[in-house]
């Protein structure tokens, strides 16, 4: 079997989600061209090579619908012989979408993919997709009588179930942001015209300061309905809303070394499972236990781990169970200060693991992303 390498990795940096925000006036299709365009560009790549584009794509609808991998490929000025396609793994649908690139590569059916993702929540929202609609069908709520919740409920019971206080949630979010402006990114990021560095990171965050916000997703009725909520996570210990894109260029290693380019990482294992869709982000904890048997490693053969900051309660109720070096999960801070936009998070997150690992001599990474409706994908790759 082929081996699939990561050649580069890339990506825009994180503007707020909003109206105003730094890319909130760019074309998703724009801004996910221009990602494909410079990657290819700065490895010297006939874009003729590429066997696909996969995105991923959360709220595939207005600007971001009829397939957005193929109409940035377009935009990117690719030939028209490139297909594209994008899929939806709800927040790790790139993640998601560098896995089937990988094990194209290793099955033979590409030689050359390029694994995406964008989101740009200023212009949808999360949920934008399904307002005044019923998602989910009788059949699925009747299974589930009680009603399914949103994410900020699921984030509040993983924290109640692990007894994260309020000070621990404000004193990680406070971690992300002082980690992330420690750290200079400008290797992965591509500048959008002006827009050189990520907007979401706040350098003077202080769990004292976060301390003063008041829950966000606080509500009587599902507090009768889970008792054991003590309604503590804010919009401070939570991902922001985000704009961005981000993109992985992926290859089997016997055709990078023809092309004369250096593989920087390679794929060794990918998992993905199904949980509960009420508590919904704890897939992260079956994910690892999964992968972990399937690849052979301990939890301490990792020289840095990355656990999508979501909300802090996840990365959190992961490190109760893993216990790992605190130095070594999101050393970089997550997306608590790097924004979560959505659909780009996986690749984002990538490109970031695979710089880390160069900038520390570390050998082996481990991504995990939760995703909505209770699921979660896991990532391990070495770098070479």
């Amino acid at each position: 079997m082929s081996t699939a390498v990561i050649v580069d990795a890339l990506r825009t940096p994180s503007g707020r989600g909003k109206p105003g925000g730094a890319l909130s006036g760019e074309h998703p299709v724009d801004l996910l061209g221009t990602v494909l365009a410079t990657l290819v560009a700065r490895n010297d790549l006939d874009p003729a090579l590429i066997d696909d584009v996969i995105a991923g794509c959360l709220s595939q609808i207005g600007e971001q619908s009829v397939n957005i991998a193929r109409n940035a490929a377009l935009a990117a000025g690719f030939p028209f012989s490139v297909p594209g396609t994008t899929i939806d793994r709800q927040c790790g649908s790139s993640q998601q979408a560098a896995a089937f690139a990988a094990q194209g590569v290793i099955a033979g059916a590409y030689d050359v993919v390029i694994a995406c993702g964008v989101e740009l929540m200023s212009k949808n929202p999360i949920n934008s997709a399904t307002l005044g609609l019923d998602n989910w069908g009788p059949m699925v709520r009747s299974r589930f009588p009680d009603g399914l919740v949103g994410q900020g409920i699921s984030a509040e019971l993983i924290a109640a179930r692990w007894n994260l206080s309020r000070e621990a949630l404000d004193e990680f979010a406070a971690r992300s942001h002082r980690l992330a402006a420690a750290t200079s990114f400008e290797s992965e990021i591509m500048p959008v015209g002006d827009f050189e560095a990520d907007e979401t990171i706040r350098p003077g965050t202080t769990a004292e300061g976060l301390a003063s916000l008041k829950p966000a997703f606080e509500d009587a009725a599902l507090g009768h309905r889970f008792p054991e909520i003590d309604w503590r996570i804010t919009a401070g210990n939570s991902s922001p809303l985000t704009d961005g894109a981000s993109a992985v260029l992926i290859m089997s290693e016997e055709k990078a070394n023809h092309l004369g380019l250096r593989p920087r990482a390679r794929f060794h294992s990918s998992v993905v499972v199904g949980s509960d869709p009420i508590e919904m982000l704890t897939g992260i904890l079956p994910a690892t236990h999964k992968i972990l048997d399937r690849s052979g490693f301990s939890i301490d053969d990792f020289d840095t781990v990355e656990i999508n900051e979501a909300f802090a309660s996840v990365p959190l109720a992961w490190q109760h169970e893993f216990e790992i070096d605190h130095n070594r999960l999101n050393p970089r801070g997550g997306a608590i200060a790097l924004g979560h936009a959505l659909g780009s998070s996986g690749t984002r997150i990538l490109t970031s693991m695979v710089n880390q690992l160069e900038l520390s001599g570390g050998r082996y990474g481990l991504q995990v992303m939760c995703e909505g409706a209770g699921m979660a994908n896991a990532t391990i790759i070495e770098r070479l």
